[in-house]
């Protein structure tokens, strides 16, 4: 993924606020495919809680976060 700067970013350094404000609904979608761990889908959860508390986003995070404990199976 890239900044604006043109420099490469490692999606794991994103913050919630990067993978659930992106400028557009493919790069939300793409934020939270690639939350691979609970505490990053929690600190997600937590910032959308907080802030925007849409439905469709927190449904969404609920998928990741089973399909991240089926992985762990």
């Amino acid at each position: 993924m890239s900044n604006p700067d043109g420099q490469s970013t490692d999606v794991s350094e994103l913050s919630p606020e990067q993978r659930l404000e992106p400028p557009n609904t493919r790069l939300l979608n793409a934020g939270i495919v690639t939350i691979n761990d609970m505490e990053t889908l929690r600190e997600c959860v937590a910032y959308e809680n907080a802030n925007q508390q849409r439905i469709p986003i927190l449904r969404r995070l609920k998928g990741r976060a089973n399909e991240i404990r089926t992985e762990d199976d």
